[in-house]
């Protein structure tokens, strides 16, 4: 139960003696009796309010309603509401399981109302109350989602698209047999796919500007973290092109000839075999070539 008031009155001010006296004073000199009677109104508890400083205490809503009326609220689509509705379930019945109900399902209005940031804060709460919660691979799935709704292109800041892709892994390795984890199996090739997509326009970018150094880092790194995402062929094929503008053509072939053994049929084999071609060389895997041992390539 909650309470309007303390049942104890707070200390009046300090100056409250003196002015009582004062007012004491002035009754006294008056004649009549009436001249005391508003002493009461002017007590300094009272200055600021002519009513009565009183006690009220503040029924909290059943349980079983709170969580009703937040479901009638998601149906109507009133999400903003249902979570406000949900949220006062954890907060009027702490350490309960109303509490855990009610967290759960603050994260998922907020979610449908399209909140990620609200969600994706009270899923990880959820995660840090309930770790063994028979339905925490949901919290996981709802925070992971939030994040992966705003990815940005590829041009942008990828710090959401790294964080789903984290929270994907988590369920496929906590979880992997929770229903989510087909889709977060796919959700996380599509955060790695831009993942991936970022450290390639980096590359190219490196790659324009004569840094080769540079570039060949960036490549490497899509080589060695998003190997299985659409971007590999690419990166081999421009690895094979840095390598050859910076005179080591081992490595070139290297990458030319990992990338034809990997994906035969690719446009980037074409592209890479071409260019060696120009130089009078050819695919030759270097097996002991970083790129050879990223591949596992017999």
């Amino acid at each position: 139960m909650t309470y309007a008031s303390n049942d104890v009155r707070p200390s009046p001010p300090r100056a409250a003696p003196r002015l009582l006296l004062r007012m004491s004073a002035a009754c006294a000199l008056a004649l009549t009796a009436g001249a005391c009677s508003g002493l009461d109104s002017l007590n300094p508890m009272n200055l600021f309010g002519g009513d009565k400083y009183k006690t009220e205490v503040v029924k909290d809503t059943p349980a079983d309603q709170l969580y009703d009326q937040g479901l009638a609220r998601l149906k109507s689509k009133n999400y903003d509401g249902a979570a406000k509705t949900f949220a006062n379930l954890d907060k009027q019945y702490p350490y309960s399981q109303w509490q855990r109900k009610g967290l759960l399902m603050t994260t998922f209005a907020q979610y449908q109302n399209g909140s990620y940031d609200d969600a994706a804060g009270s899923a990880k709460r959820y995660i840090g109350l309930y770790p063994n919660a028979p339905d925490v691979d949901y919290a996981y799935y709802l925070q992971a989602m939030s994040y992966y709704n705003q990815i940005p292109d590829v041009s942008r800041d990828q710090e959401r698209a790294a964080k789903a892709a984290d929270l994907f892994q988590q369920i496929l390795d906590k979880f992997p047999k929770s229903e989510y984890a087909e889709d977060a199996r796919y959700k996380l090739q599509v955060a790695r796919d831009q993942l991936a997509g970022k450290e390639m326009m980096v590359g190219r970018y490196y790659l324009n500007q004569r840094n080769f150094i540079a570039a060949v880092g960036r490549f490497r790194e899509v080589l060695a973290k998003y190997q299985t995402t659409r971007h590999a062929e690419e990166a081999l094929m421009r690895l094979t092109e840095a390598y050859l503008a910076l005179g080591l053509p081992q490595e070139a072939q290297t990458a030319a000839a990992v990338l034809g053994h990997n994906y035969p049929d690719s446009v980037w084999y074409k592209d890479a075999y071409a260019l060696l071609k120009t130089g009078g060389l050819e695919p030759n895997e270097d097996k002991g070539s970083w790129i050879s041992k990223a591949f596992h390539l017999g």
